[in-house]
């Protein structure tokens, strides 16, 4: 317990003093078991590293229901593809995916509502299989251009949709 305040101090408290140290100025890790700075891998079929990305999987089974598809065209496949683009897209902003990276996925590919024959047909080649093939999950998020990932939802339906989605 502390002194209280009221009652005087000493002029000199007996005991031995502490040590004082001078402070270094410099310092290196230079540890034998020291781990070197990671580096970022980049190029194709890397992937893109995030926090909470199984999240996204659980945000496109719950927007299925809105999905309008065609025939020809897997559920599944769609949420795996959408969700991966989404995760790609939160990756870029460094965050978890959110609604909206799964919302901008699904637009840009017409799977809302909307879309054009020509990327119709676009979409059914891109996300077939995906959903069971890895190869094919990264080429299909890797089309994807990064402009488009970096746009604000509303931007990116502004944009013709040849150059949203990579065509």
């Amino acid at each position: 317990m502390t002194q209280p305040t009221h009652l005087p101090r000493p002029a000199t408290v007996p005991g031995p003093q502490a040590l004082r140290l001078e402070a270094r100025h410099e310092w290196s890790d230079d540890r034998p078991g020291a781990l070197a700075p990671a580096t970022e891998v980049t190029g194709a079929s890397v992937g893109s590293p995030g926090p909470n990305q199984g999240f996204a999987l659980t945000l496109a089974h719950r927007v299925s229901k809105e999905l309008v598809l065609v025939t020809g065209e897997n559920a599944h496949d769609v949420e795996v593809g959408a969700a991966a683009i989404a995760c790609r897209r939160a990756s870029l902003f460094g965050r978890a995916p959110q609604i909206y990276d799964l919302r901008l996925a699904l637009a840009i590919f017409g799977f809302l509502g909307g879309a054009p024959v020509e990327l119709v047909a676009l979409r059914r080649e891109r996300f077939s299989g995906v959903g069971h093939s890895y190869p094919a999950l990264r080429a299909l998020v890797d089309s994807i251009p990064e402009a488009t990932l970096l746009a604000s939802v509303s931007d990116a339906m502004d944009l013709d949709w040849t150059v949203a989605v990579g065509a």
